[in-house]
């Protein structure tokens, strides 16, 4: 199941999630583990990914 919208986000905006990675200082596989819905980042974590792609936390998340 689907629960963030984070992988369509960067795309929506040109970032790799290498660089989200390195703007977050966190590893890639992390990274990568929220993209693919793996796992999900806490809340503190998305509102930095929010705020470094410059959208609402709301459109990380999948209604």
């Amino acid at each position: 199941m689907k629960l963030n919208r984070i992988k369509l986000v960067l795309v929506e905006k040109g970032i790799s999630q290498t660089q989200l990675a390195k703007d977050l200082g966190k590893s890639f596989s992390s990274v990568n583990a929220y993209c693919s819905n793996r796992t999900q980042p806490s809340l503190d974590v998305l509102k930095q990914i929010a705020d470094i792609l410059s959208v609402n936390m709301k459109d990380l998340i999948v209604d």
